[in-house]
Parts: structure tokens; C-alpha cells; sequence
């Protein structure tokens, strides 16, 4: 059964999504689309010629939306990173709003036009508002269209605990919650180094874990200002995720998901596999994690309903 990915906008992130999941051979067809037609040929010019020099082949198409009739997966990968860049000191992803409300509803309309019944993976900044408005606006069921969330957030986060104790970070776990933006919060209550929690051991060692904390929050703010956009964290993001789709792995990620009588997507602990949200996680937080995480929610709700009455959605 070969296995397709379809990936909607291909700058930064999506050319470098495209071309780790080429060289892991993740997929045999690929579908890239761009409103940018002369880049997108480019990309995938580039992408062909680097095949006679990598392990596995690949399929390219090129911005087709009817071939994503049969994906497997499509990301949604569109930006505007640069306008990051024009307002310097600007923390925040709601700086892309304008442009990305326009290019999301133009997406959505796309596909709805298609027979895609695949996952949709949303990486479209700010990503929990982004996707509550692709999953409005496509009418796809909630559990097959997710966002990268915090799963971006807390791999900084996990190697900056890794860093701190000197420990490959693949072996503390424990997530970052919440918005992917400046309301998200580590919860250190299920943070572990080879499942030994890690406040204690902070403690013992001297080591701020707030300071931790706070570069998971905003290496995304010093990468956009050192070099313009980030791009290989988001995308291993992005890959991971599509892996776990994929090979219906049902891993457990904190990716930005819909729960049940809430009204936008905020990222928990999700079990993750061929058919998208399988299972999601309750944790047992502490009494101020919990505060932090309803604050969170509110601030993404407060402004999700802004965009709403803005787009006159119901």
C-alpha cells in the first residue's frame, strides 16, 4: 500500500518537511502546493534531483489539489513568518493573523472541493486558533484534524532539562501544555528523568527549572530574530507526528487537539495513530498547572472569538 503526503504551503517549514520525510523514505507520493508556482516547481526540482543520491524514491506532484484526493495526510504548512522579522521586539504569533486568515480560508475551500479524507496536520501559526479554523471550516470531525501544538514547545523543553542535567534529552519526559504561544506553561509535575521527577532533582542539583521554562516559551521569538524563521525544529515536529499517523504508532504527543465541550483546540496528551485522535489524556495536575491551563484556554478562546465575529462564524 503505498502512502501519500500532501503538504500546502512550502517555504521554510514545508520545503524542510518535505525533504526529511524524502530522505526517511516516510511517504512514496508526494503532493506540494504553493501559491508561489515558479518556488514550488523549484522545490521539488531540487527535491528530484537530490533523489539519485538519497536511500528512497519518491513520487512529486505539483500544486494538483485533486491528487490529494487519496493522501494519507496533508499539512498545512502556509505563513507568513517574515512579518515576524518586520516588527522586531513583536513576541507573539498573532502578528500573522491578517495574512494567514485569508490563506487558511482559501486552503479550506480547497479541500472541502477534493475527497480528501485523510488527517489534516495544521503547523499555520497561531496554531491553536488555525486549527479551530480549519476544523470549522472544513467540517472534518474533530479527531482527524489536529495541530504540532506544543509538541514543538516541548522538545525545547526537554532539551533544555537534558542540557541542564547532561542527559540525552530522549530521556526526560513530560510535557508543555497549553497555547503554542506565550500562555503555554511546563507542567513539572509530569516531567521525569529516567522516571525520576525532575523538581526534586532540580532542587538538589541547583538548577533553575524556570529559566528552563521560560527559553522553551521564546526560542521561537530569538530563532526568528537571528535568522528570520525556524524551520528544522518545526519540521521534525511535523515528521514525528506524520510518522505516528502513518505507521499507526497510537504515541502518546502533546498536540493541539479538540476536547469535548470546549470550544478551541489547546494542546494535551493525545494518543495519535492511522486514524488520527485515538484517546485523549487526562493528567493529574497540580492545583496551579490546572489554573494555568484554564487561563491558557481562555486567552486562545477570547481570541478566537474575536476572529469569529471578525469571519461572522457561528
Amino acid at each position: 500500500m503505498t502512502r501519500k503526503i500532501g503538504i500546502i504551503g512550502v517555504g521554510h517549514v514545508g520545503g524542510a518537511i518535505a525533504h526529511s520525510a524524502i530522505v526517511q523514505g516516510l511517504a512514496d507520493d508526494y503532493v506540494l502546493i504553493d501559491s508561489d508556482e515558479a518556488h514550488v516547481e523549484a522545490e521539488a526540482l531540487d527535491l528530484r534531483e537530490a533523489q539519485p543520491n538519497l536511500k528512497y524514491h519518491a513520487n512529486i506532484t505539483v500544486n494538483d489539489y485533486s491528487a490529494l484526493d487519496d493522501a494519507d495526510v496533508v499539512i498545512s504548512s502556509v505563513g507568513k513568518i517574515a512579518l515576524q522579522k518586520a516588527k522586531p521586539g513583536t513576541n507573539s504569533r498573532f502578528i500573522e493573523v491578517p495574512h494567514n486568515l485569508i490563506q487558511v480560508q482559501d486552503v479550506a475551500q480547497k479541500l472541502k472541493a477534493t475527497n480528501f479524507h485523510g488527517i489534516l496536520v495544521v503547523i499555520t501559526n497561531p496554531n491553536d486558533i488555525m486549527t479551530t479554523l480549519y476544523q470549522k471550516l472544513t467540517g472534518y470531525p474533530k479527531e482527524r484534524v489536529f495541530g504540532t501544538g506544543t509538541l514543538l514547545d516541548t522538545a525545547r523543553m526537554l532539551t533544555g532539562v537534558g542540557e541542564a542535567f547532561g542527559v540525552d534529552p530522549r530521556s526526560v519526559r513530560g510535557y508543555n501544555l497549553g497555547e503554542h504561544g506565550n500562555s503555554q506553561f511546563t507542567a513539572w509535575s509530569t516531567v521525569t528523568i529516567y522516571d525520576e521527577p525532575v523538581v526534586p532533582l532540580a532542587e538538589k542539583n541547583n538548577i533553575d527549572l524556570d529559566q528552563i521554562e521560560s527559553t522553551a516559551r521564546n526560542n521561537g521569538h530569538f530563532l526568528f530574530q537571528a535568522k528570520g524563521f525556524t524551520n528544522y525544529a518545526i519540521a521534525g515536529a511535523a515528521v514525528r507526528l506524520t510518522e505516528a499517523i502513518l505507521s499507526d504508532s497510537h504515541s502518546e504527543l502533546p498536540v493541539s487537539n479538540l476536547r469535548d465541550g470546549q470550544q478551541v483546540y489547546l494542546s494535551t496528551p493525545a494518543i495519535v495513530g492511522r486514524d488520527g485522535i485515538l484517546k485523549q489524556i487526562d493528567l493529574d495536575l497540580t492545583p496551579s498547572e490546572s489554573e494555568k491551563l484554564a487561563a491558557s484556554y481562555k486567552f486562545v478562546g477570547d481570541k478566537f472569538a474575536e476572529i469569529s465575529a471578525e469571519l461572522h462564524l457561528n
